[in-house]
C-alpha cells in the first residue's frame, strides 16, 4: 500500500514537472501581442528598437509610421533577412489590419527572432504618417 501511494506521488509529480517545463518552453517560443495604442507608449519609452512595417512597397509608400523600415510579409521566408541581423533586438511589427503582422511574427519566430512585439494594424494608428520608401 505505501508503495502504491509513494508511486502515485512520484508520478503526479513527473506530470507537474514535465508540464511545467512544457510552458517554459512555449513562452520562450512565441511573441508579445499588444495594442496599437500600447505598442506607440512602450515605442517612446524604448530606445533600442526596429519599428517594422510588413505590408506591401505600394502600402508602405502610401503612409507608413514614422521610422518604420518595410519588409513585406510575403518576403519573409525561410532564410536570412540581412535587414534584421540582430536577433536579440526588439522589433516591432504592424500591418494593415494585424493579420499580416501575426504571420510576420510567426515567421520571424522561426527563423529565431527573440524579441518580437505584434502590435496589429496602421488602421488604429491616429498619428502623423511619412510617405514614400
Amino acid at each position: 500500500m505505501k508503495k502504491r501511494v509513494l508511486s502515485l506521488i512520484l508520478g503526479i509529480m513527473l506530470v507537474f514537472s514535465g508540464c511545467e517545463n512544457k510552458d517554459t518552453d512555449m513562452k520562450n517560443n512565441t511573441y508579445e501581442k499588444i495594442s496599437m495604442s500600447e505598442g506607440i507608449e512602450r515605442m517612446a519609452a524604448d530606445e533600442d528598437f526596429i519599428l517594422l512595417d510588413v505590408r506591401r512597397a505600394d502600402e508602405f509608400a502610401a503612409g507608413h509610421i514614422p521610422g518604420a523600415v518595410n519588409l513585406p510579409n510575403e518576403k519573409i521566408g525561410t532564410e536570412e533577412i540581412a535587414s534584421l541581423p540582430d536577433k536579440n533586438q526588439t522589433i516591432y511589427i504592424y500591418c494593415r489590419s494585424g493579420n499580416r503582422s501575426k504571420q510576420a511574427a510567426d515567421k520571424l519566430l522561426a527563423l529565431g527572432y527573440t524579441s518580437l512585439i505584434e502590435f496589429g494594424g496602421i488602421l488604429d494608428y491616429s498619428g502623423e504618417l511619412e510617405y514614400g520608401d
